[in-house]
């Protein structure tokens, strides 16, 4: 097992890669009635690495691209069923989510890199990215040639718990007395299951304030120090409904993993080589769970920042992933 790595706040990102724009892009068809948005940039004949968007259902990024060489890499990305420039879109009311579950991505992975013609690939992906990063490697092992993993979650009930039911509320007050209050008293023994009631409810109104209000609660929290940019953001309709509607979605079943599963499957990553970056005060995804993940996993180094959150803006952070990227860019 690679030893953990400790890095001070002081760390001052390098600048991101330059920009770039794809120069291939398409829709696939997935099956369900669900096509799917990817683009490819960087080097055509590069290495390949697929980029996995968090959320879930927020969408890929053109930023996140710019964590790798484009002289080195082939850089695929896509969004991910019912977000971004997928259709149907998780904004429809009347959207099926029954064919949208953890699963349905690992297949939909596959089938990409089945069209684009890649045999094995990086797979880089944060937050809700990483849990697809590990359910699609665990399940694809062959298929990955490495990983890169930030602000690690496994959707297990303790992390949900933490995070939507009371853990992290301890630490923003103010911020959780606002996502506490849209729920009425009656049904605040599970704030999950009361969001998903209020999100997807009949009255659209009542639903909109209440993923408003769910996303505002991450937008809070997800730095290291207060952002208003993201608070912002977060708060747009247009990014809360879709956002939350999925995200309740995926979480209200556990993401349809096992309870601990990614954790227990570890030991199918053996011999891919991994790194983990983690902020030690992200109150998003805590630590721990990325500790664990590392100790079941021989091939990973965990990097922890000192002085970061959950953003991949914090401190520090696009720095390791950086410097993750690099170390593997030559590697066949």
């Amino acid at each position: 097992m690679s030893e953990v790595s400790e890095t001070g706040s002081q760390a001052k990102p390098e600048p991101l890669y330059p920009a770039i724009a794809p120069h291939a892009q398409g829709m696939l068809d997935v099956g369900d009635g669900n096509h799917v948005y990817w683009e490819v940039s960087g080097d055509p004949e590069g290495k390949p690495v697929v980029v996995l968007h968090g959320g879930p259902g927020s969408g890929s990024n053109p930023l996140t691209r710019r964590h790798f060489d484009p002289t080195v890499y082939r850089i695929v990305q896509f969004d991910q069923r019912g977000s971004g420039r997928s259709t149907p879109h998780v904004s429809d009311p009347d959207v099926d989510l029954s064919v949208n579950t953890t699963w349905h991505l690992v297949a939909d992975m596959e089938k990409l890199r089945e069209h684009l013609g890649i045999d094995s690939w990086q797979v880089f992906g944060g937050s809700w990215g990483a849990t697809l990063a590990l359910a699609y490697a665990e399940t694809h092992p062959s298929r990955v040639s490495e990983l890169v993993l930030r602000g690690v979650f496994t959707a297990r009930a303790r992390e949900l718990d933490w995070l939507y039911n009371g853990g992290a509320g301890h630490l923003f007050p103010e911020q959780w007395q606002r996502y506490v209050d849209v729920v009425p008293p009656s049904s605040r023994d599970n704030l999950l299951a009361a969001y998903q009631e209020l999100v997807n409810g009949p009255d659209r109104a009542a639903a909109e304030r209440a993923a408003v209000a769910w996303s505002a609660w991450e937008g809070a929290i997800v730095s290291i120090t207060p952002q208003p940019s993201f608070l912002a953001g977060y708060s747009t309709p247009s990014f809360a409904v879709p956002f939350a509607r999925i995200a309740l979605h995926y979480f209200t079943h556990g993401a349809w993993l096992a309870e601990g599963q990614l954790l227990r499957d570890a030991h199918r990553l053996a011999g891919i080589p991994g790194h983990i970056v983690q902020g030690r005060y992200d109150v998003v995804c805590p630590p721990s769970t990325a500790y664990e993940l590392h100790r079941a996993w021989p091939d990973s180094t965990l990097t922890i920042l000192e002085g970061a959150g959950h953003a991949v803006t914090d401190p520090g952070v696009l720095l390791a992933l950086r410097n993750a990227t690099d170390a593997f860019a030559t590697r066949r």
